[in-house]
């Protein structure tokens, strides 16, 4: 880490769930901020007595200031966010990658929970669940009409409680209970193989705690298969961001040493700082360079990275820093435009305030707020096009985002059309589904049914590669009266 930005402690890049992290105990305003408005602070007793005297029952007052809090910093833009006791909790299990739970990756299929693989070592695992087993009942909560979110909330819990989760497993054709004891799992966001002879593939869920390490220890692994690898690529698709310094370090990976990363700006001294591809930058207090331990080849084997809306923060810093540089070939659809920067500034110690305090720019000094990367070769999602991509949001979409610059903050109007077409499209194929003539789910990332992967892998081998034939670059909303 930078000087500055190594004194107030570990840093963080997210997605929706929050860019640049610093924990550090900050109580008192800082010097030369201008008097707080006290005719405004003295409105917001009034109203605070009103509704404690006046309202139609009566309401706590903790929750009145949190909800107050919580309203203030809201209205600022999407990432800045109040955390009480339960969400502070929470975005530190999605940094560490500690959760209590049964260890599945999961998506939804049909209004069912399917799994797409088992963590290896977790309670599932040793269950005997597989990829592709659907959970179609979470104890005696039937698992259709609830999200994601929820399905995964009644798999949580706390350390050595039971869950029995229902599964139909359509390569058996049968249904059957399994009773899973939950304990803390570690979410492995690393995961590699070799496609083909020479070619290894690297996927990056999201930049956790031991992503760095998990990232080393696959490419050795790698490398010990195959020492002379032809290509890698690697697939930052749908990684919405993680810890800044793990950006940093898989950058570095493949970039020369002393190579700026990104660099990032704000109103205070604080969020002002470089990033290079330099131990001091990545390696935390006290601990070893993990890099050292990667052969030298690394530096110069061919790569393609691959990425799309859903790729966001620090998985944009990565794949960013190798455009600029020209290390690798940047392939798939234009990134989520996730290019702020926040702090979060921990209240007490169940509480903190996320804030967002500055924008983060490539090497080259672009700044792809609200933009995203624009990959040098585009690809669809599938050979018959794209089908989900319109659907996905992306920072310019979110309610008061921050602008790129000075540009006019309005819809696109070609976006806007393209996802009125393809909801049109996926309700006449829910409609065929439930005739048995859907469309196919997209595959699974990293299997041989991966279009883009396919893409990816001709790019390396020098073999025509498929390009998009409809996807454009997004621009910047144009400057304009209001």
């Amino acid at each position: 880490m930078g000087a500055k930005l190594k004194i107030a402690g570990w840093i963080s890049l997210g997605a929706v769930a929050g860019a640049l992290t610093t924990m550090q105990l900050q109580a008192t305003a800082r010097n030369g901020l201008a008097p707080l408005p006290l005719e405004e602070l003295q409105q917001l007793a009034a109203v605070f007595g009103m509704v404690k005297s006046d309202y139609v029952e009566p309401v706590d007052e903790k929750k009145l200031i949190t909800d107050a809090i919580s309203g203030m910093v809201a209205g600022l833009d999407p990432h800045s966010q109040y955390f009480d006791k339960k969400s502070f909790k929470e975005f530190r299990e999605g940094t560490t990658g500690r959760f209590v739970g049964v260890g599945i990756e999961i998506t939804m299929e049909d209004g069912l929970v399917k799994i797409v693989s088992p963590i290896e070592g977790s309670p599932a695992y040793r269950a005997g669940l597989k990829s592709g087993d659907l959970i179609t009942k979470i104890d005696d909560t039937a698992v259709k009409g609830l999200t994601i979110d929820q399905a995964v909330k009644r798999m949580r819990g706390e350390p050595n409680t039971k869950v029995i989760l229902t599964i139909f497993r359509k390569s058996e054709s049968r249904t059957f209970p399994v009773t899973i004891t939950r304990e803390e799992i570690r979410v492995q966001s690393v995961r590699a193989k070799m496609v083909e002879p020479g070619y290894a593939w690297l996927r990056i869920s999201q930049f956790q705690d031991r992503t760095v390490d998990d990232f080393v220890r696959k490419l050795e692994e790698l490398y010990k298969q195959d020492p002379a690898l032809k290509g890698i690529v690697l697939d930052l698709r749908n990684d919405p961001g993680g810890l800044l310094e793990g950006a940093v370090a898989v950058a570095s990976a493949f970039l020369p040493k002393g190579a700026v990363v990104v660099s990032t700006n704000g109103q205070i001294a604080e969020s002002k700082a470089v990033f290079k591809a330099s131990p001091e930058f990545y390696v935390r207090r006290g601990g070893g360079d993990p890099l050292k331990r990667l052969p030298e080849a690394i530096k110069n084997v061919p790569l393609v990275v691959l990425v799309n809306e859903g790729s966001a923060s620090a998985s944009e810093i990565v794949a960013g820093a190798l455009q600029d540089h020209k290390r690798a070939v940047i392939m798939g659809s234009q990134t989520f435009g996730k290019g702020s920067v926040q702090t979060v500034r921990q209240l007490t110690p169940d509480t903190a305030l996320k804030l967002t305090t500055a924008r983060y720019y490539t090497p080259s000094g672009r700044s792809i707020q609200a933009k995203g990367i624009v990959p040098d070769v585009m690809l669809d999602e599938t050979p018959e096009g794209n089908v989900y991509a319109a659907l996905r949001m992306r920072e310019a979409d979110l309610q008061k985002h921050l602008q790129n610059g000075d540009e006019k903050d309005e819809k696109d109007p070609a976006r806007e059309k393209a996802r009125e077409e393809a909801l049109r499209r996926l309700e006449e194929e829910a409609l065929k589904q439930q005739k048995g003539a859907g469309p196919k789910p997209l595959p699974e990332y990293g299997s041989p049914e991966d279009f883009q992967l396919q893409q990816a892998l001709n790019r390396l081998k020098g073999k025509p590669v498929l390009v998009s034939r409809t996807a454009v670059e997004r621009k910047p909303e144009e400057t304009g009266a209001n």
